[in-house]
């Protein structure tokens, strides 16, 4: 990045300054995890909350997300029901996985999340690429929406998550495409 770059880097998010809504109806939280090496086992999370505060500037601008780990959706219930078990995931000492943004940068439609992801009592740094997909309003009742596509990866080791080696790979990408409705 050139000092010329530098000093033309947006200092705002192109969206009004205030508490943007989660729109929960058109978000989804995905993954995929290497199983045997071989394959992707993929898988969503049906209970994930997420909130947006733009402020006057990037710095006073932050993104939080919680997401319910018992609300894992592999498509296979006697799986899902094993990953909660205590021997994998155990959702009763682990019940959610929470990001908190650090640092957001980017312009146009190419963004970067800097934050903390923290799995029961463990937190680590993470970087999500955001896709901005732009703001537009909604015919059927006038409301702003503002839609994102990020994607980001972590080791589950680095969590303490180092159950079932040489079954399941250690590396899980992470998928979020998010709405938000803008403050009135």
């Amino acid at each position: 990045m050139t000092a010329e770059t530098q000093n033309t880097a947006p200092t705002t998010l192109p969206l009004v300054p205030g508490r943007w809504t989660f729109d929960p109806l058109h978000s989804s939280v995905g993954f995929t995890i290497r199983h045997l090496g071989i394959s992707k086992v993929r898988g969503r999370f049906n209970d994930f909350t997420t909130e947006l505060v733009v402020g006057d500037t990037l710095e006073d601008s932050s993104i939080t997300a919680t997401v319910r780990l018992a609300s894992i959706d592999t498509g296979n219930a006697d799986r899902d029901a094993h990953v909660r078990a205590a021997d994998l995931l155990d959702v009763e000492k682990r019940p959610t996985m929470a990001f908190r943004s650090t640092r957001i940068a980017g312009a146009g439609e190419d963004w970067t999340l800097e934050g903390e992801l923290t799995i029961g009592d463990v937190t680590r740094p993470v970087t999500f690429d955001v896709e901005f997909g732009g703001v537009v309003d909604v015919p059927v009742d006038g409301s702003r929406h503002a839609g994102f596509d990020a994607t980001g990866e972590f080791r589950r080791s680095d969590f303490g998550l180092d159950f079932a080696p040489g079954f399941l790979g250690d590396v899980i990408k992470v998928g979020l495409e998010i709405q938000f409705v803008e403050p009135k």
